[in-house]
């Protein structure tokens, strides 16, 4: 008898394949002696669209709603169905005693296997594989202590529970709002409040009134010593009163300064604590421009194809502490190319399990993401790649590495019975700092140096807003004593503005969407507590994605870097039922999907809740008294019903969009592509259709298609027909994917899991 293995993709499929020795290719699966593998391809099976329950839901009507399915329906998903039907068959094969569930360890995994398992009605024996990343060697550990199934049925309610509650309220909501505005608008407990956190920024941004603001900078030649003026009061460096500060400038002119302390005090940094997946996304944004979706996208290759780092749908930033005795194997296997003297360096020490970095508590499904024990090898790794795993590994030898320690000097001088202050800074010991400042910035894909100047400009920048004032800059101190006095200071007087909050952009977005407590209403601290705890809206796994659909429904548009709201975006905010603006309704919910996932409360009582709630929302928007006006229509009629379409911006294209839902046409009218002007350097527009395609750049650079193609074959750049084609052919299926937004967006309810 065998067990099957029941992976949520087939690359893992095949890592897990290897190393059970399972080497002869079946239907759809891996077999040997004692396992056979098979593998979802990511979901197989869903909750079924609304018309599966009745014929009349084929048709949006607001008289239809709300939908209440008793029960919910599963239905395989129709791209993926061969696959099911070989899972189907591997399950009920007379050899196969019990069944390993290999999906993803944690909640949204657990419901890929399941979901499986209920649509096909196998009933046998259940075991679980919980593994956080896919080397050889954490499989092996992960097989040799395999739990019962049965431990994993209240998470399995839990990930029910979202996926219900989602499909009623998403869709229900959804489907009320569309009727009731003649609109496609679209909403959820997590992109709306999404939505709500950016029209407050917004507004913050709207109503901001800038205040100029004075100081005192004093500058002496012999010693060269710069000092800027502190109010004795408050302890701020600058005031908004300029008569004051014009007064002070003019009557301590030609006064001399007078050193009345020099305090020396050795300070310690620790380093950045490890990446989670939102943290990376972050980093990577900041630093590289990366989105939020391709940062994932390339974290899943370095775990699925290359394996060298772990699973990367993470919220921990520490390790747990039977990761503590595999650090010098990961070292072993990371001390390649620009991090191989630090490594190995490094491996020779150990580390207790009373460690900064090490905390078990603070682990919940998945530890931070660090390198796997799997031997790199970087000269098979993208650009893109090599910089997300050089993020990683640096931080991964910072944490290994003692504090920076530094002796931080201020000088507080005195000038016509005013304060005045000087600040400087001298390393004793680079600590952590090392990680970044060693070895070959040209072997490891990113720029150290550059990342350490950027984790302590964000410091400084951080500590400036706290402060609220005029930072010191920090200089280098010549060698002075207290009571010691200086003649000839050159006195100035320093001017600035209050600066607004910045708007948000990818970076900025995902640390709101993860830590939202700032934006609740209630400052319930309890409600507060949960959002922190579980990472406040929607997921680290599904956040990219989230804002990816945020762009692809027109909601959000981009500016350069930044991201604002487009009027559908403001006007849905004004119609939508204000619970589902508010994060609240996601740290409620989560409260009580952790207590199911414990065990205690039970998976009955919450949907029953779920279901009055449903009921009232929709009641709640049949009621409503606003109106949908589109303002972008333009003069270019529908080619399929005659109406005038809408100009709509996606995150990287201009479409038109034919303003009856019903109709649903759109075509693209320009994107933005990677080709690059040969004068300015920067991205380029593509327009037109066919033959008549041009690229054209903001710079007033135009160029056709064919005389691109021509160019670049000319320059060596091996673009061939080839390439070209396959270019075009991904940006027509991204155009395809936007041009079916009920099919994807409603029909799966992808909005907000």
């Amino acid at each position: 008898m065998k067990s099957l293995v029941i992976a949520e993709k087939p690359s893992v499929g095949r890592d897990i394949a290897r190393v059970l020795n399972c080497k002869k290719s079946g239907d759809g699966c891996l077999e040997g002696e004692k396992y056979v593998v098979t593998w979802a391809l990511g979901h197989l099976v869903e909750l079924a669209a609304p018309e599966a329950y009745d014929k009349r839901y084929k048709e949006w009507k607001m008289e239809t709603l709300p939908m209440m399915p008793d029960p919910f329906k599963l239905e395989v998903i129709g791209k993926t169905a061969k696959q099911f039907g070989a899972v189907k068959r591997q399950l009920f094969r007379n050899d196969v005693k019990d069944i390993i569930i290999a999906t993803d360890a944690g909640r949204e995994g657990e419901l890929v296997a399941r979901f499986i398992l209920m649509k096909t009605g196998c009933k046998k024996p259940i075991k679980r594989l919980w593994i956080s990343s896919v080397t050889d060697k954490a499989i092996r550990d992960g097989f040799s202590k395999l739990r019962d199934g049965r431990e994993y049925n209240h998470l399995r309610d839990a990930a029910m529970c979202r996926a219900e509650a989602d499909w009623l309220v998403g869709l229900n909501a959804t489907r009320a709002l569309t009727c009731k505005y003649n609109a496609q608008l679209s909403c959820g407990r997590v992109q709306t409040p999404t939505l709500a956190m950016i029209a407050g920024r917004e507004e913050e941004i709207r109503n901001f009134r800038p205040k100029s603001y004075y100081g005192l900078t004093a500058r002496t030649s012999n010693p060269s010593l710069t000092l800027t003026w502190q109010d004795q009061k408050s302890g701020g460096m600058r005031s908004f009163d300029r008569e004051r500060m014009e007064k002070l400038l003019k009557d301590l002119r030609d006064q001399p300064v007078k050193i009345v302390q020099v305090k020396r005090t050795p300070k310690k940094t620790m380093a950045p604590l490890l990446y989670d997946l939102t943290e990376l996304q972050r980093e990577a944004n900041k630093r590289f421009g990366y989105s939020a979706k391709e940062t994932l996208n390339i974290m899943q290759r370095l775990y699925e194809n290359h394996k060298v780092l772990t699973y990367p749908r993470t919220d921990s930033r520490y390790l747990s502490s039977d990761v503590a005795d595999t650090i010098k194997d990961r070292l072993s296997a990371c001390g390649t190319g620009p991090y191989r003297k630090l490594a190995a360096r490094l491996s020779k020490q150990t580390w207790t399990k009373k460690a900064a970095f090490i905390n078990d508590a603070k682990v919940s499904d998945h530890h931070a993401i660090i390198p796997t024990e799997q031997f790199v090898q970087l000269q098979h790794m993208t650009v893109e790649e090599r910089k997300i795993y050089d993020l990683v590994v640096r931080r991964f030898l910072a944490v290994l590495l003692p504090a920076a320690e530094y002796d931080e000097t201020v000088i507080t001088a005195e000038i016509g019975g005013e304060r005045f202050m000087a600040r400087g800074k001298v390393m004793r010991s680079q600590g952590w700092r090392e990680a970044y400042e060693t070895a070959g910035n040209g072997d490891s894909g990113a720029d150290s140096s550059a990342l350490l100047a950027g984790y302590l400009d964000d410091e400084a920048d951080e500590e400036g807003e706290r402060d609220g004032a005029v930072k010191v800059t920090e200089q280098t101190l010549p060698d002075v004593t207290e009571g010691m006095a200086i003649a000839g200071a050159g006195l100035s007087l320093t001017e600035g503005k209050t600066k607004p909050p910045a708007p948000f952009n990818e970076a900025t977005l995902l640390s709101a969407m993860e830590n939202p407590v700032k934006y609740m209403e209630s400052h319930d601290k309890a409600m507060a507590k949960t959002l922190g705890e579980t990472g406040g809206l929607g997921t680290v796994a599904t956040r990219a994605d989230i804002i990816e659909k945020l762009f692809s429904s027109f909601m959000l548009e981009k500016k350069g870097k930044d991201i604002f709201l487009t009027s559908k975006a403001k006007q849905l905010l004004k119609l939508v039922p204000e619970d589902l603006r508010k994060p609240e309704l996601t740290a409620e919910w989560e409260m009580k999907l952790s207590k199911i996932a414990k065990g205690e409360l039970k998976r009955e009582a919450f949907m029953s809740d779920i279901c009055a709630y449903t009921e009232e929302l929709i009641g709640e928007i049949k009621g409503g008294e606003g109106t949908f006006r589109h303002d972008n229509l333009t003069n270019t009629k529908c080619p399929r019903c005659g109406k005038r379409m809408l100009s709509v911006k996606g995150k990287n294209s201009q479409m038109l969009v034919c303003q009856d839902r019903e109709c649903g046409y759109r075509e693209t009218i320009s994107r933005t592509s990677n080709a690059r002007c040969p004068k300015c350097h920067k991205k380029m527009e593509l327009r037109g259709k066919g033959e008549n395609q041009m690229f054209s750049c903001s710079c007033g650079y135009k160029e056709k298609l064919s005389n691109f193609k021509e160019r670049r074959q000319k320059e060596g750049a091996g673009v061939t027909k080839r390439d070209v084609m396959k270019y075009l052919n991904k940006q027509n299926q991204e155009e395809k994917m936007v041009n079916n937004p009920f099919a994807e967006a409603f029909k799966n309810l992808g909005l907000d899991k």
